[in-house]
């Protein structure tokens, strides 16, 4: 403990001196195992477990284009910009060949990608992306849809088609 002379000198008071000496080493110690944890995570952020490593590499085997020439013109567009924002990150095989159809599995999916660092990717071109994603599959994975829709639950199901029905009404005019 610091002298009186040293307490007076400051104008605290021991008690308010002890008070705050003993908070330091408690945010050390947080700062200790904050920094302890990052290191960790940082370690296994890209490390993935079998099933979803398989799971990459199959998608990732597939094309890598989509004719989507008969598309309203509006998805069209949208596809430029997934193939010219996602190619930045990871080959276009992968979203294109994977096993998400519904539009559920799409909103979690392009959220986690914008939220990747330099993924440069708004909230308006995400939804862009979203809405393509989510339009595609229901016209070239439809047999996934239906085979995911069977497989939900009745109100996972109804929101599913819900959405779909929202996406087709706004692009097939």
């Amino acid at each position: 403990m610091k002298d009186a002379s040293f307490l007076k000198f400051t104008g605290r008071s021991s008690k308010a001196w002890k008070n705050r000496s003993a908070r330091f080493p408690i945010l050390g110690s947080v700062a200790l195992v904050a920094g302890a944890a990052g290191i960790l995570m940082a370690g296994t952020a890209d490390q993935l477990d079998a099933e979803t490593a398989a799971r990459i590499e199959k998608a990732e085997k597939g094309p890598a284009v989509i004719d989507v020439s008969k598309y309203p013109a509006p998805v069209q567009e949208s596809y430029k910009l997934f193939a010219q924002k996602c190619s930045q990150c990871h080959k276009l095989s992968r979203p294109i060949n994977s096993d998400y159809a519904l539009p559920d599995e799409w909103s979690r999916y392009v959220k986690r990608m914008m939220h990747k660092p330099d993924s440069n990717l708004d909230k308006d071109e995400a939804k862009q992306i979203y809405e393509f994603l989510s339009y595609d599959s229901s016209i070239r994975k439809k047999a996934l849809v239906d085979e995911k829709l069977a497989k939900a639950s009745p109100e996972e199901k109804a929101a599913a088609e819900k959405k779909i029905a929202e996406l087709r009404a706004k692009f097939d005019k």
